[in-house]
């Protein structure tokens, strides 16, 4: 709020006499600091009383995504709870870069919170590895939530070690690999050039040792080097592949649960704390919220939006037996280059205890 004081002294004018006029001066200018002091202080008050805290804040997804539209939904929501003393301010689309962009000004305190994937995660804490760089260990999405809730109390600590505070978790589903031409095998993959992510050099690295052609770019450039050839295979989730028109390049869907592709919400620590210290419980369990709704609508989307490419001219080729047992064996011809390398061991044994916990009690619960 701005407030204005005004002094009228020009009542002052009208006084006669000498010292009349000089001590009615020196008791208006009293007067006028007085009041000047009194409206100083109800204007802090006012300020104080209806301060607005901005957090500003950075996602890859689209605009119209049930992702954006799940943050302005969270926006609303603190706002409303906060009787409007917490805002944010979103960047959808890429606008402030991809993740690691976004990691880089978050860390030069230029933005305050980003809906990163796991890869930028990756960037600020690699333990996150243990949710992400394991094709095919997970295999259902019930495991993925079980290993995700048993793990993110060790990553959360980690996270925030580093100075960010982790709001929620969320996923988009199982990543597919699109294509320009028809992939069914490993040895198929083995002859394309495929998207990798700018930046996680080690996962580039791993691709090669497999004999594979990992091509590192930055999400934004995924489409137009469909366009130039530079690549011609991308592992994408499908709402991403729908929402980027990917699949109007890339026009074949191999139906492989691959790997899930994981992400969270975090924001800087510092400007977390700066927020009143009441009302971030409250904040918190929105965005807990928020998570939830966003994970269960991205994975009902991921279905929809294969149906909707589908109808569009995508050709999606099943995965017999025989195909997934051949992936599976190549996944896991990776698995010994990634623990400990990609993957630090502690964590990669702690996905592997859990997995064991979670398999042995739904089998002891079958019929």
């Amino acid at each position: 709020m701005d407030m204005n004081v005004q002094l009228d002294v020009t009542g002052l004018a009208g006084l006669t006499g000498a010292r009349s006029v000089k001590r009615a001066g020196r008791n208006g200018r009293h007067a006028g600091w007085a009041w000047m002091a009194a409206g100083m202080l109800l204007a802090g008050l006012a300020t104080a009383g209806a301060a607005t805290s901005t957090l500003t804040l950075g996602t890859l997804a689209p605009e119209g995504t049930s992702y954006h539209k799940a943050l302005l939904q969270m926006r609303d929501q603190w706002r409303a709870a906060s009787d409007g003393k917490v805002n944010l301010r979103i960047y959808a689309g890429g606008k402030i870069g991809g993740d690691s962009k976004m990691i880089g000004q978050m860390r030069l305190g230029a933005l305050d919170a980003g809906l990163l994937t796991s890869v930028g995660l990756m960037e600020i804490e690699r333990s996150v590895t243990g949710l992400q760089i394991m094709p095919m260990m997970l295999q259902s999405l019930d495991e993925l939530d079980y290993v995700t809730e048993k793990l993110s109390p060790t990553l959360e600590e980690k996270i925030e070690s580093k100075g960010f505070v982790v709001l929620f978790w969320a996923d988009t589903g199982w990543v597919r690999f699109f294509s320009k031409d028809p992939l069914l095998r490993p040895a198929d993959l083995r002859k394309m050039k495929m998207f990798t992510w700018a930046g996680d050099t080690k996962t580039v690295e791993l691709w090669k040792s497999g004999g594979f052609q990992p091509v590192p770019l930055e999400t934004a450039d995924v489409v137009p080097m469909l366009d130039t050839g530079l690549i011609n295979v991308v592992s994408a989730p499908p709402v991403a592949a729908l929402a980027n028109l990917m699949y109007e390049r890339a026009p074949h869907m191999l139906d492989l649960d691959w790997a899930p592709l994981l992400g969270a919400l975090i924001v800087r620590k510092a400007a977390w704390e700066k927020l009143p210290a009441n009302l971030r419980p409250e904040l918190l369990k929105i965005a807990a919220e928020t998570g939830k709704a966003m994970k269960d609508h991205a994975r009902a989307e991921s279905e929809r939006s294969v149906k909707a490419m589908v109808e569009r001219g995508l050709k999606v080729h099943p995965v017999t037996p025989e195909l997934e047992a051949e992936w599976r064996q190549t996944s896991e011809e990776f698995y010994p280059r990634i623990k400990g390398n990609l993957v630090p061991t502690d964590i990669w044994d702690e996905v592997q205890r859990h997995l064991k916990d979670y398999r042995s009690t739904r089998d002891k619960t079958k019929p």
